[in-house]
């Protein structure tokens, strides 16, 4: 059913919610940004970068974590989504918002079960029997247990009245935008603005329980012959878009290592199951879960893997799972080349970065993951490494390689508390060998060779005529070379706007002091004013780089037209 549109009133309403909600966020946040601002320009408009320790860094990290859990629901999941945002914040803030978690205390009973019965009916008639007592709360809904045809299943109930929360947070973020935008960079202004569209689509889907039903489904599927891996089937009568019913799995949360070791449970092999689960996940089957912390994974007492939650959820297309298989095998092979050459096809490095500094970062963090032995690597460390170049060359993430670099970190490090001696590549490399890539990519290799070959062989073919005209042309003195400066970009107004510019403000300067100690202080006045006016405008030529292109060609002489 169709809901009606807002009557004006509730417009009306809506929109001073949203208001003051702005001014909440603007109190809590401009400082930050201020702060952020000063760091990098030491006086906003001119001055070098300030030197900032870590320790500041941490405390403002942990600020700004401290404020999202105040703000709420909507910003507690956009501290989730800058958490895979290594272009916008420095590590620092990215690995404090990692740490964020969702939990909060569940919305009353009643409330909850308006929201239930709007979707299923009655309680008494839908379920057996149902606990009213939920068993976790997060920001946007919270989790009871039931009974359902003598099964037990977990029931997911979004929050009541989130929605107009969210819309009026959403609102909020809309205006505050341009604000932060006034504080940063070109390139970290086009990633902001990515990550503002990215996330109220995000968000609502993560608000669609029955978008959440067709995620789980489809990668239950991809699943359902794996023994060593649990996803609990959905109850699609039960099911809608505020609320999503579920078999109740039950199992020790994977990071309760205490607790497992009781249960005699080999912890290693429990630590390959996952990574190998995500592995087809991403490269194989193209849909994964993308929120793989401990509170959304538990093992039951033969070493099954539970999976719970997939309200956040993403797809990986077929160009993308190629580049990630390439950069596997590169980091295997300590190929660094290969590792830069695939960072540049995923778009996750800038191709105008130095690669000569981006090749001396890649081999100091494999050197730094070798440790004793020199066949174990850590894909974290690699990822952190490249995460801190990323923060000085910004760069264009896209919205679901952001995600996999983040699973895979979070999935690493959950495989280290299971063994802290686990080799993530080396299973990596064993799954993509067993798969079949290597030699997938080793005839790819052959079939691009021959393709080559065969394009030179014709090309050289068609060489010999030309070179016999070139060489007879340059015997006849009947050759010449056209050249051609393009300044599509305005490179060459720009340098022209500086030196004027420049020559005005030198000149200024020297004047006006000129003047002042003449004693003509009206003119000494005037004349400062409009130099300064000419320092402002040398200063904002120099705020974007500009660049041209020169192009040549080569024509035949006057008799050959």
């Amino acid at each position: 059913m169709r809901r009606p549109p807002p009557s004006p009133s509730r417009s009306s309403v809506a929109s001073l919610r949203a208001y003051r909600r702005f001014v909440v966020v603007c109190w809590r946040f401009l400082p930050l940004v201020w702060s952020y601002a000063r760091d990098r320009r030491r006086f906003l408009l001119v001055g070098g970068r300030r030197n900032v320790s870590t320790e500041r860094q941490q405390r403002r990290a942990k600020r700004l974590v401290d404020n999202l859990l105040t703000l709420g629901p909507t910003f507690i999941k956009l501290g989730q989504i800058l958490s895979t945002r290594p272009d916008v914040l420095p590590p620092v803030y990215v690995d404090e918002l990692t740490q964020l978690q969702d939990r909060v205390p569940p919305a009353d009973w009643a409330d909850a079960r308006e929201v239930l019965e709007d979707e299923v009916g009655p309680v008494e008639q839908a379920f057996d029997a149902f606990d009213t007592e939920a068993i976790s709360g997060a920001s946007l809904g919270q989790v009871y247990t039931a009974t359902l045809d003598g099964e037990r299943v977990a029931v997911k109930v979004r929050r009541p009245d989130i929605e107009a929360l969210i819309e009026a947070d959403l609102r909020a973020i809309r205006w505050l935008l341009p604000v932060l935008l006034f504080f940063v960079d070109d390139s970290r202004a086009f990633s902001l603005r990515n990550v503002a569209n990215e996330f109220s689509t995000t968000l609502r889907e993560e608000m669609d329980y029955s978008r959440e039903a067709t995620m789980l489904t489809e990668i239950r599927a991809n699943l359902v012959d794996d023994p060593d891996v649990v996803i609990p089937e959905v109850y699609e009568e039960r099911s809608g878009e505020r609320v999503l019913t579920m078999r109740y799995v039950p199992g020790t949360k994977i990071s309760d290592t205490a607790e497992l070791e009781r249960h005699d449970i080999d912890r290693t092999a429990v630590a390959e199951t996952l990574e190998r689960t995500y592995l087809q996940m991403i490269v194989t089957d193209g849909v994964f879960h993308a929120d793989p912390h401990p509170g959304n994974l538990a093992v039951q007492e033969d070493g099954t893997i539970v999976f719970y939650d997939f309200g956040m959820s993403g797809r990986v297309d077929a160009e993308v799972q190629d580049h990630i298989v390439d950069f596997y095998v590169a980091v295997a092979n300590q190929n660094i080349e290969s590792i830069l050459d695939t960072l540049i096809e995923m778009g996750t490095l800038s191709p105008d970065a130095d690669r000569a500094t981006m090749a001396e970062v890649m081999e100091l963090a494999i050197a730094d993951a070798r440790g004793e032995d020199v066949e174990q690597y850590r894909v974290q460390q690699i990822v952190s490494k490249v995460e801190d170049t990323m923060y000085e060359f910004p760069l264009r993430l896209p919205p679901n390689l952001a995600l996999v670099l983040r699973v895979a970190t979070v999935v690493e490090g959950v495989c280290l508390t299971l063994d802290p001696d686990f080799d993530f590549i080396t299973v990596a490399t064993d799954y993509l060998g067993e798969q079949g890539y290597y030699e997938r990519g080793a005839r790819q290799l052959l079939t691009e060779a021959g393709d080559q070959f065969e394009a030179s062989a014709r090309s050289s073919l068609r060489l010999a005529p030309k070179l016999d005209r070139m060489l007879n042309r340059l015997d006849r003195d009947d050759f010449y070379v056209r050249a051609a400066v393009e300044d599509s970009t305005g490179s060459l107004d720009a340098l022209a706007k500086r030196l004027v510019t420049g020559l005005l403000f030198g000149a200024g300067a020297v004047s006006t002091g000129l003047l002042y100690v003449d004693g003509a202080e009206t003119a000494a006045l005037v004349v400062g004013v409009a130099t300064l006016g000419a320092g402002l405008l040398c200063w904002r030529s120099f705020r974007h780089r500009r660049g041209g292109r020169t192009t040549a060609s080569l024509a035949p002489g006057r008799g050959e037209r």
